[in-house]
């Protein structure tokens, strides 16, 4: 499977609404742990643990619908 044809940091608007909750400091957060080259960031809303598209594209695709899944549209 190939990566979809945009930037590692700019998420699928099917994955992050722009009517998201909290996107801002989402994005914020995750373009920090690109950056600091990290697997992922700790999600502002819920705790949990989130990858980034980075290491995502590291990996083939699981369809688990990941936020910031570099392979969807």
């Amino acid at each position: 499977m190939e990566l979809a044809p945009r930037p590692l940091d700019i998420p699928s608007s099917d994955r992050l609404p722009s009517t998201t909750a909290n996107r801002a400091e989402i994005l914020a957060r995750h373009n920090a742990a690109l950056a600091d080259n990290e697997d992922g960031y700790d999600d502002p809303h819920t705790g949990l643990f989130v990858f980034t598209a980075a290491y995502l594209a590291s990996r083939d695709c699981c369809d688990m619908g990941c936020r910031h899944c570099p392979y969807c549209d």
